[in-house]
């Protein structure tokens, strides 16, 4: 039987959790390493680059939080190890594993850039197999702990138009659920958090943000066209990344732990009707050659009305920068 959190603290003598975070600097490894600070863990909070985490070691300094941020690459074997032994050294042992760096990118099969999809699936994949090995040594010394991987409701179901992003996050999925079946006997708690449309930098981080779209592209207009509205309502609608924070927290504290916890925008919804239609239902969704057939059919699968245009306020560059993303085909939504 695995110990939740709450035992865990009676363990230590109710000493709060060390807490390693991957991807800390913005988004949701900021937020979550913020909100588990004040609520009194021990946050170490790992970034790629120390000069982007101002921010974060300035809020922590002003409210006298204790959050340690220390170089972190989840692509980098050296930097890993390096991360976790300092970690150690300072607070015994690791406690929570966070593994919620990310990057993103887009594309359909026929357009998708090989060495870029690689570049994804060695942050979003064997990132999180290399952190996880650094810390499971001192778990079951410990004799407890607990690892949530961050994934996302594309996850759960294809990711349109961002195909190897998805994969990536499928892979996690099921890396999580062999996990947990491995690490249970020895103390070890897996969870899963599947956040939804979230606002983040994963647009300005995505890997191929600038690619310039080519012909083949262009096969796929449509395709392109009415993913992105459904995105766009997703972005419309997105949740902060203060939700997925306390998501986490409660992730943390549970006393029956679940092994997924999907959050904000569309991960119920999107999920649940997935799980409830055929695959020739799915399948099917390819088939309309016009937007309002595809709306339609898209609304009685899902209970969600894209057929019209979102409307909500972004950043300067923003929008030109996620169109880019897709492919550069959606001058009409």
């Amino acid at each position: 039987m695995c110990l939740s959190l709450r035992s865990i603290y009676e363990k230590r003598g109710n000493v709060l959790s060390r807490v390693l975070i991957t991807g800390a600097n913005s988004g949701i490894g900021y937020a979550t390493s913020l909100l588990l600070a004040e609520k009194g863990h021990q946050v170490w909070a790992g970034v790629r680059k120390l000069e982007k985490a101002k921010s974060l070691i300035e809020v922590a300094q002003n409210r006298n939080l204790s959050v340690h941020v220390i170089q972190l690459d989840v692509n980098d074997d050296s930097s890993v190890k390096r991360a976790v032994d300092q970690m150690i050294r300072a607070a015994g042992a690791v406690d929570v594993l966070i593994n919620n760096a990310g990057v993103g990118g887009s594309g359909v099969v026929e357009d998708v850039d090989i060495d870029l999809g690689k570049a994804i699936f060695e942050t979003n994949f064997w990132g999180v197999i290399r952190c996880t090995q650094a810390v499971l040594p001192s778990m079951r010394e410990q004799g407890s702990g607990q690892i949530i991987n961050l994934t996302s409701f594309l996850g759960r179901l294809a990711g349109l138009g961002q195909l190897v992003y998805s994969a990536s996050k499928w892979s996690v999925e099921s890396l999580s659920e062999s996990l947990a079946q491995e690490v249970g006997p020895l103390g070890v708690r897996v969870s899963i958090i599947e956040p939804g449309s979230t606002h983040s930098r994963i647009i300005e981080n995505a890997i191929n943000s600038d690619h310039t779209p080519s012909e083949i592209s262009s096969a796929y207009e449509s395709f392109y066209r009415r993913t992105t509205r459904l995105y766009e309502h997703g972005w419309s609608a997105a949740a902060q990344p203060q939700l997925v924070a306390r998501t986490i927290l409660q992730a943390m504290e549970d006393s029956s732990p679940r092994l997924r916890y999907p959050c904000a925008w569309g991960a119920e919804t999107l999920i649940s009707a997935r799980s409830k239609m055929s695959d020739e239902d799915w399948v099917s969704l390819g088939s309309f050659d016009t937007d309002g057939g595809y709306y339609a059919h898209f609304e009685k699968l899902f209970g969600i009305d894209i057929s019209f245009p979102a409307k909500f306020e972004v950043k300067s560059g923003w929008r030109a920068k996620f169109k880019r993303l897709m492919k550069g085909w959606l001058s009409k939504f």
